[in-house]
């Protein structure tokens, strides 16, 4: 394992923004991640696990310590209780491992096609897209605890998953590395189609959609959205999601949807756990006035979805930030909520 240093970080995120690590390494293995912590702990620098840098908004200032990104590789498949276990190294493609477990007729993550990132990412936010979450079929993360640097496995419920959270990016937030995924995927199993978006999309064209239809389904409309990552398009150059959809009680929903703003019209909605109703973000935006292709300069909204934040070109981290800042008490003047980033913010 090589240790270099200032390196760019903007490259490195689907942003493009971010500054320069002090330090940096690529571990291709759990042997090198020990390596990297303990050379980390020598030289009393601070780490940042870096996956595929789909969710991440690096300050201009960069990470003063070491960065650490996580290559390690491989998907392996096994049979267990009825179910096909898909296995996969932390640094593998989480959309080649979606389109690995499709093409052997695997139901359980069809709907999450097309997600950038990497595999190790996935339990940290608790992924999830049209209908499906990781914690669903996630049965055991393989993690190693940074004090002790000893590798251990974690069940489903020690991962403490809810939504798009999990205890890696909140109680226990640093203190481990993963570096491995199982998940229990169902052969022959049906495609989840339960989001209005595909509903739509198969209304006049398949009654009975296969998994691979699914999964060109959901690529498809997340292209439509600017969702999926392609060159030369800066609407995809994005954080994707910026918000997360708000979860609040029915009362504050029946506040809100009697808004003059909303024109009599109830916002969209889902249901949410313990009876509370989960609220669309992208609504919220745009009723706020930030509409799509609302642009500040060299920073603004997608053309194609007003969630995603883009960067039309040469925007700072700081134009980044302070435009979500921009967005969020917009939202919170107009329907009194507050809106929660997505992305890691790293080295603010």
């Amino acid at each position: 394992m090589q240790i270099l240093e200032h390196i760019r970080l903007a490259p490195y995120t689907t942003l493009r923004v971010g500054g320069p690590a002090r330090y940096f390494a690529e571990a291709r293995s759990e042997e090198e991640i020990i390596d990297a912590l303990a050379y980390a702990r020598e030289h009393g620098l601070e780490v940042f696990v870096l996956g595929g840098g789909s969710n991440l908004v690096v300050s201009d200032a960069g990470w003063p310590g070491l960065v650490l990104k996580i290559t390690i590789d491989g998907i392996r498949a096994s049979e267990q209780n009825g179910k096909r276990l898909f296995t996969a190294g932390a640094g593998e493609d989480w959309d080649g491992l979606v389109a690995y477990a499709v093409e052997q007729n695997c139901a359980g993550i069809e709907c999450m096609s097309g997600i950038p990132g990497t595999v190790g990412g996935t339990p940290v936010q608790n992924v999830g897209a049209y209908g499906q979450e990781v914690a669903e079929t996630i049965t055991q993360v393989r993690v190693i605890d940074t004090p002790s640097g000893e590798a251990r496995y974690m069940t489903n419920a020690e991962c403490g998953f809810a939504y798009r959270t999990s205890i890696f990016n909140t109680a226990e937030k640093s203190r481990y590395i993963v570096t491995q995924v199982s998940y229990a995927l169902t052969p022959g199993g049906a495609p989840r189609i339960a989001y209005a978006d595909l509903k739509k999309y198969f209304a006049t064209a398949v009654s009975t959609p296969t998994l691979s239809q699914v999964r060109e389904a959901v690529r498809s409309i997340r292209a439509s959205k600017a969702m999926l990552i392609v060159p030369n398009d800066d609407d995809c150059c994005s954080a994707g999601s910026f918000f997360k959809n708000p979860i609040i009680s029915t009362a504050e929903y029946a506040r809100i949807a009697a808004l003059p703003v909303c024109c009599k019209q109830n916002p969209p909605s889902y249901p949410a756990p313990e009876g509370q109703v989960k609220v669309s973000a992208a609504w919220l935006v745009e009723r706020s006035g930030f509409h799509k292709g609302y642009t500040e300069g060299r920073v603004g909204i997608s053309r194609k979805h007003s969630l995603a934040i883009v960067n039309r070109g040469g925007a700072t981290a700081s134009e980044i930030a302070q435009f979500k800042t921009k967005v969020q008490d917009g939202v919170q003047k107009v329907f009194g909520l507050q809106l929660h980033p997505e992305p890691v913010f790293v080295g603010f």
